[in-house]
């Protein structure tokens, strides 16, 4: 496949691993820009680079409206610089909103593997006074 190819709907369903009603959600949401022959979808080059951007970005926790701002600065005139400093930005916060909730997870974990324990040994507990009962 050469990369200035025009791909339909189905082909960058499988090659990106989306449902055709994800194209066409980020096609109303204006992040996607598809050539449209009647009924049909015909995505670019430039489609599917904003695709993958899109998918990297909602997999890293990165709102749509994040997305869609980040998209719009690649055509500031300055060599993406605008759009790597944001990108950059957005992503030291979010990375930090994410090792909370690891830090959070983390301590939740720990708690819940006490509990177990304490359930544990007060099982076996029971088990014990029911068997001398017996």
């Amino acid at each position: 496949m050469t990369d200035d190819r025009i791909m339909t709907i189905r082909e960058m369903c499988d090659a990106f691993d989306v449902t055709p009603r994800t194209l066409r959600f980020y096609e109303a949401k204006e992040l996607l820009f598809p050539i449209r022959e009647g009924q049909k979808r015909l995505f670019t080059k430039r489609d599917r680079a904003r695709l993958k951007l899109i998918l990297r970005g909602k997999r890293f926790g990165f709102s749509l409206e994040e997305i869609r701002q980040l998209l719009d600065l690649y055509h500031m005139g300055d060599q993406q610089q605008t759009q790597i400093a944001k990108t950059y930005e957005i992503a030291k916060q979010r990375l930090s909103d994410m090792e909370a909730q690891r830090d959070e997870l983390t301590q939740a974990i720990d708690e819940l593997k006490e509990q177990m324990r304490w359930g544990e040994k007060m099982l076996a507990s029971m088990d014990q006074s029911k068997k001398a009962a017996e």
